[in-house]
């Protein structure tokens, strides 16, 4: 575990130094995730806790979950092709569904295994050292988890934040198996053992719900409200500075660090196309320096501002703006 605890540690340091560890992250990860399975399946083999097993059952999870997300890590990184002319981002997204999924079947397995405990009773050993190996064990995830995390956010990156998340919950998954075999140790009441993992359980299906529901708003390109806010607010503020005349139209999704946004500008009729697009441009601009740490598509349409008498036959434009009514 010490070992682990460094090179964890080694990490968070390079973290801060605001370089790309997507990679060596996530490689840390899988293997840590080796090391929980081994260490908590030691400790429940020395102890016979409910709770510990069931803190080992959702390890089992987590393992198969990281290898699936190393996979999805390294495949939404790869450029985009003929046949997937957006890139490959979205599998993270579907990555954390499956993520969430498999913490469900967990927390379910967990939930039998305590059931059966409670009702037929078990017989504890050992205690003292199923708290301790847990106890080292969940320091290890704990780093882990704020490693995951703070690299997910700083690259934007789907995948490390929900691998984040589900160590954090194994992370506290282990400190409420600590809390229940003290206070077995304390009181000798086996049937508390048992209680807390159903706890732990309950706890457990609640993350796997956040993450599911995290991955069906990325996969159904819902639109962030805080970054609608703030391209709207430039938007008008071009207006206001008379670098456009309005717009209308806009769309904008994210996938991973890759954000893509769609607009239509308004221009005076007495504008040239080339003043048009030089104006177009700076705008276009702005909204790069506006999310500097991502990738930016923009697709602009450029209008006169007598709008409805440049489209007599209207052409079937849609008339809906979803982000907002028009701005002239």
């Amino acid at each position: 575990t010490v070992p682990c605890i460094n090179s964890v540690n080694g990490l968070m340091h390079q973290i801060k130094s605001g370089k790309d560890y997507r990679r060596p992250v996530m490689i840390a990860s899988l293997l840590v995730s080796f090391l929980m399975l081994g260490g908590k399946m030691t400790a429940y083999t020395m102890t016979g806790s409910a709770a510990i097993l069931s803190d080992a059952l959702e390890s089992v999870i987590h393992l198969l979950a990281t290898g699936f997300a190393a996979f999805s890590l390294w495949y939404s990184v790869q450029p985009p092709d003929e046949q997937h002319p957006y890139g490959h981002g979205k599998i993270a997204y579907f990555s954390s569904g499956f993520e969430g999924g498999l913490i469900f079947i967990a927390a379910l397995s967990i939930l039998y295994t305590a059931t059966t405990d409670l009702v037929y009773g078990s017989e504890l050993h050992n205690i003292n050292t199923g708290i301790l190996i847990t106890g080292g064990l969940a320091f290890v995830n704990l780093l882990l988890g704020w490693a995951l995390v703070q690299t997910g956010k700083k690259q934007n990156s789907v995948v490390l934040i929900a691998n984040g998340q589900h160590v954090w919950t194994d992370m506290w998954t282990s400190v409420g198996v600590i809390i229940g075999l003290m206070l077995v140790s304390v009181t000798g009441i086996l049937w508390l053992d048992p209680v807390v993992a159903i706890i732990l359980a309950l706890n457990i299906l609640w993350m796997a719900t956040k993450l599911v529901k995290n991955a069906v708003h990325g996969l159904m390109e819902a639109a962030d409200p805080v970054e609608t806010k703030k391209i709207t607010d430039l938007l008008d503020r071009a207006v206001r500075e008379e670098k456009i005349s309005g717009f209308h139209q806009l769309r904008h999704r994210r996938v991973n660090d890759s954000i893509w946004i769609e607009y239509h500008l308004l221009f005076p009729l007495e504008d040239s196309i080339s003043k048009a697009h030089e104006k177009s441009h700076g705008v276009e601009e702005a909204l790069h320096s506006l999310f500097s740490n991502d990738h930016v598509v923009v697709t602009a349409h450029l209008e006169p501002i007598e709008h409805d008498e440049a489209h007599p036959h209207n052409l079937h434009e849609p008339r809906i703006d979803v982000l907002g009514g028009d701005s002239k």
